[in-house]
């Protein structure tokens, strides 16, 4: 597994986290617990990632790059998404929210692709 892929993974989909979400969704009561926390889960997500695409292989993912956008957003587009707008139908929160999580999700997963193509 290319864990240099994974730290550069993650540390792209944080930072369009950041640039997305800004300060706003982390409320400052137990901020620094929650940032350190969405860090670590994060972490986790662009692990697993990493841990799928070496699974594949190297051989196959060069002989068909396009299997990196596939299947980091298919993860995104197939599982959290529809994650998303289950969690969020059962607390009754807005359906815009979901909307807007979902699409930062699909690119945050896209990013994670990309970063892990290029590092291939």
């Amino acid at each position: 597994m290319n864990w240099i892929a994974v730290v550069v993974a993650w540390f792209v989909a944080a930072l369009l986290g950041v640039a997305f979400y800004g300060q706003r969704a982390m409320p400052v009561r137990g901020g620094a617990l929650r940032h350190a926390t969405a860090a670590a889960l994060l972490l986790l997500v662009a692990a697993m990632m990493g841990h799928m695409f070496a699974r594949v292989g190297e051989a196959t993912l060069t002989a068909k790059p396009w299997l990196y956008p596939m299947m980091s957003g298919g993860l995104a587009l197939a599982f959290t998404g529809p994650v998303l707008f289950i969690a969020y139908a059962r607390r009754e929160y807005p359906q815009g929210a979901a909307w807007a999580d979902y699409g930062f999700w699909v690119l945050a997963y896209l990013a994670m692709g990309a970063a892990f193509w290029a590092l291939g």
